[in-house]
């Protein structure tokens, strides 16, 4: 679904990873398609390529999401100019770009809720979520296993309610797998609102 359909609210996001293209300087997402679209509900997928080399796949995705309502009239595409970034170590890590920060005591969180996080339903955007449930999930990974020398695997996003107050904690344990791979199962709670959990997330990284 798009904005000018639907006022869309992910549930399910899901992302297998076949090559960790290390070497890739852009990418592309090709052939997204809606498999199924009911009265709410839409279930879709996509590939993500190497940009200049199309006919290499570095991963496989697929979304499941609802229509919590109705766009106003009148909407229509908004008129952007392309932002050219080029990658150098000079840039700041995402987490920190969305405020992000990790506690003494070794949780992450996302600070509470300002506009700059926010999605136009006024909760907090799947950005930020995303971001912070993957730093916490390589953080809790790179522990166990000793290194900081990990790819990922595959991610498993599911969104459970709307992020309202903040600040946002995630929590998370690592589980060992065969052959160099781990996971990590990851929860985000909305601390002001009765630490209610508003996402959970799993992960598989293996030794790069």
């Amino acid at each position: 679904m798009t904005d000018l359909e639907a006022v869309p609210n992910p549930v399910v996001h899901s992302c297998q990873i076949l090559d960790p293209g290390r070497d890739v300087k852009r990418i592309e997402v090709l052939n997204s398609e809606t498999l199924h679209r009911g009265r709410q509900m839409g279930y879709s997928r996509s590939l993500i390529v190497d940009a200049d080399e199309p006919r290499r796949i570095l991963a496989l995705t697929e979304g499941q999401g609802i229509s919590i309502g109705v766009p106003a009239q009148g909407l229509t595409k908004m008129d952007t100019e392309s932002i050219a970034v080029v990658d150098s170590p000079d840039l700041p890590p995402l987490w920190q770009v969305f405020g992000a920060r990790q506690r003494t005591n070794g949780q992450w969180v996302l600070p509470e809720l300002a506009v700059e996080l926010a999605s136009p339903d006024a909760a907090l955007h799947i950005g930020p979520q995303f971001v912070v449930l993957e730093t916490a999930a390589l953080d809790l990974a790179a522990k166990v296993t000793g290194t900081q020398d990990l790819e990922g695997v595959s991610s498993h996003t599911m969104f459970l309610a709307r992020g309202k107050s903040g600040p946002f904690r995630a929590e998370g344990q690592c589980l060992n797998g065969v052959g160099g791979t781990v996971a990590v199962r990851v929860r985000l709670f909305d601390e002001g609102a009765a630490d209610r959990p508003i996402t959970t997330a799993s992960f598989a990284f293996r030794a790069a």
